[in-house]
């Protein structure tokens, strides 16, 4: 009897087609991590955003900010979090973040609402105190 060690064809085809599913998945299954990530780097910043505005800015100035144009604005948080997962800041058109004041007066204003436009979920909202 004349018998060969080794794999036939179709075994090796079937290794790869589980190897590939199994890559497949796990990229799939990445990207979805990746993402519910990047959704809580936006909670987080604008968490830090909102008790900037609320427990520093509101607190000093018994009023809100119009609009928030660089770091400086809230010196109260780490300026870091104004930069969205995609490396845009807040002040700038296509951020995932924004700022808008109501009941303003010469820049000083009674209300704001925070908006974190997220991938896996709703939009984040944080709503002035005050």
């Amino acid at each position: 009897m004349n018998h060969k060690k080794g794999f036939t064809v179709l075994e090796l085809l079937i290794c790869i087609l589980f190897v590939g599913i199994f890559v497949v998945l796990f990229f799939l299954q990445k990207t979805n991590i990746d993402a519910m990530d990047r959704d809580e780097q936006r909670k987080i910043a604008i968490n830090a955003m909102f008790y900037s505005l609320e427990e520093g800015f509101y607190t000093e100035h018994n009023y809100y900010p119009e609009y928030i144009e660089d770091a400086e604005a809230l010196p109260w948080m780490d300026p870091n979090l104004f930069t969205d997962p995609y490396g845009t800041n807040l002040w700038v058109e296509g951020s995932n973040y924004r700022y808008q004041a109501t009941n303003c007066t010469d820049g000083e204003c009674q209300q704001y609402t925070l908006r974190a436009t997220m991938e896996k979920e709703e939009d984040y909202l944080k709503t002035s105190r005050n």
